[in-house]
């Protein structure tokens, strides 16, 4: 995830210059007009049907297992898949793939672990399944706090990915119509989780599912016809073009330099593989289901369409390195990888300057924004419903608030939310916000995951666990990133850029690693089985029997 959204918040970077002309512009402000007009039709129709909390929160329990499939499709494979996992197989080859293969694990770790389970023995939120045998008040602050964190560094990345990929696409280049740019995103996140709430946003993340996969299988398809369908034809020229001969179809390429950059990668891979299971935003998508069968049914579209997608991310990663030449492949280079799908996308379609290659890279562009959009939702909805469930309804007002004024308290929050984004990404948009994406992961590994195992197969685990368990995980992850690298002591490039968050002069990176996991996740389990031990609840162990046939079974699920 180190090289993923680098590019969207980089300005020096310029989109096929040859090709940006104002026609080709106007074709892709005129396809971005098209899909924001579509997701707004869809918030519209899916708000008349939005009116009690389990509307709000879970869609009413109204979607069929395919429909779910498809949104969790759409929820799960983010800009960061479609626009950084290409480019880092185009600059990485073989190791760049591996990025692939870990978000691929990681959703089937997620199943396996997680999904069904939490479905079952919750509710509206991931605090529900934890506060089912615990103390109320300290879990659910706890778990809504690190939802809360979670969602927000990730929602960050994408806001400064929207507005820098709207930017640089549509030629903006002043400072004020890029904050305008992230300004109107942001909004528009706002739109679709305040007026249509889950049905709105599920609905939007089903049409971006559609969207995504049409696209990149159309770019796949083209890719492969470069190459009379051989894929081996395709690795060889990919090779041949890199520079790199066979070494760039083996490891170590790019995390073989030394032991520490091999330790750095096991720790991003451990967080990749277990984040996932964690992630609040994904693990909500099953609430949205009205039985256990219709669970595993979703589960089943949703494995066809990641695997798929994952797969196709080889042969765009590729086919950049073998297709884009000259310029352009500099520009891949200089975007840190992000533009490799775009400009593949113009390459297969005649190049720059021509119609296709223009019609081709406004879809891809267009493509992407729908990602973000629906990403975006997600993350604020997720937020939003814990701030009112979770904190409003359960803490503040200690479950005496009425279903229309949580409602309307998660859409306060939503403006909040959104404000704060915003807020945070404008004086950010000039900023590598990599790092943002790979703290959301680690986060949800070390402070989420190990607290809703332990909580579904551990009797003994209690409310204290819980709280040492997700604070430990959360304070040590971000605590760590602060002394890493990533925010002081990398110096400058070769142009004088500072590669780290704080000033050349600034040296506070004690901590060696980029990615905390390999730490933080090991130290939030630790934690969460030391906060157990140290303290008995009677209470916690009297309820895990129900808790235990709630989750395996799905009786007595969301009461």
């Amino acid at each position: 995830m180190s090289i993923l959204h680098t590019a969207l918040a980089d300005d020096r970077v310029i989109l096929a210059a040859e090709g940006s002309t104002s026609d080709n512009r106007v074709l892709t402000a005129s396809l971005f007009g098209f899909v924001v007009l579509l997701t707004v039709g869809i918030t519209f129709w899916a708000s008349r049907n939005t009116k009690t909390a389990a509307d709000y929160y879970a869609g009413g329990r109204s979607f069929s297992g395919m429909q779910n499939g498809f949104a969790i499709g759409g929820d799960y494979m983010s800009a960061a898949s479609f626009l950084g996992i290409s480019g880092a197989i185009a600059l990485s080859g073989y190791d760049g793939f591996l990025y692939s293969i870990g978000f691929l694990v990681a959703w089937l770790v997620a199943l396996l672990l997680i999904a069904e389970l939490l479905r079952n023995s919750g509710r509206f939120t991931m605090a529900d399944q934890l506060a089912y045998r615990m103390e109320q008040r300290p879990v659910r602050t706890a778990a809504a706090t690190s939802t809360i964190v979670v969602s927000i560094f990730y929602l960050l990345a994408q806001m400064v990915g929207a507005g820098a990929l709207v930017s640089l696409l549509l030629g903006i280049s002043s400072e004020a119509a890029k904050n305008i740019t992230i300004a109107a995103v942001g909004l528009l996140m706002v739109f679709y989780v305040v007026l249509g709430g889950m049905k709105g946003t599920t609905w939007v993340q089903i049409v971006k599912a559609v969207l995504l996969m049409f696209g990149t299988l159309l770019i796949s398809v083209l890719v492969l016809a470069k190459f009379g369908f051989n894929l081996s034809d395709l690795l060889g020229t990919a090779a041949q073009e890199s520079g790199q001969g066979k070494a760039f179809l083996e490891p170590g390429l790019k995390y073989g330099g030394s032991t520490t950059s091999k330790i750095d990668f096991i720790s991003l891979g451990i967080a990749l593989v277990l984040g996932t299971a964690g992630l609040p935003h994904i693990l909500v998508r099953f609430y949205t289901v009205p039985t256990a069968k219709a669970a595993r049914v979703s589960v089943l579209w949703a494995i066809g369409l990641i695997g798929t997608f994952y797969l196709m991310t080889l042969i765009l990663g590729f086919g950049a390195a073998a297709l884009v030449t000259g310029d352009q492949k500099q520009q891949i280079i200089d975007s840190g990888g992000n533009l490799a799908s775009p400009l593949l996308a113009q390459a297969v379609g005649g190049g720059p300057g021509t119609t296709g290659g223009a019609i081709l890279l406004a879809l891809i562009a267009a493509v992407a924004f729908a990602t973000i959009l629906a990403v975006v939702a997600g993350l604020t909805l997720t937020s939003a419903s814990s701030v009112a469930h979770d904190l409003y309804a359960n803490v503040w007002k200690k479950g005496t608030a009425s279903e229309k004024d949580e409602v309307k308290m998660a859409r306060m929050a939503a403006f909040v939310i959104g404000g704060v984004a915003i807020a945070l990404a404008i004086p950010g948009k000039n900023l590598n916000v990599a790092f943002l994406v790979a703290l959301a992961f680690a986060v949800a590994a070390s402070a989420n995951l190990p607290a809703l195992l332990f909580n579904l197969f551990w009797k003994r685990f209690n409310t204290r666990g819980a709280v040492w368990s997700i604070y430990g995980g959360l304070i040590s992850s971000v605590g760590l990133v602060l002394f890493s690298p990533i925010v002081s002591g990398k110096g400058v490039d070769a142009t004088g850029k500072n590669l780290s968050l704080l000033p050349e002069n600034i040296d506070i990176s004690w901590f060696p690693l980029e990615n905390p996991g390999i730490v933080s996740i090991p130290l939030g389990f630790f934690l969460g089985w030391l906060g157990t031990v140290t303290t008995r609840s009677r209470v916690s162990e009297e309820r895990f029997p129900e808790l235990e046939v709630r989750s395996f079974t799905g009786a007595g699920a969301e009461k």
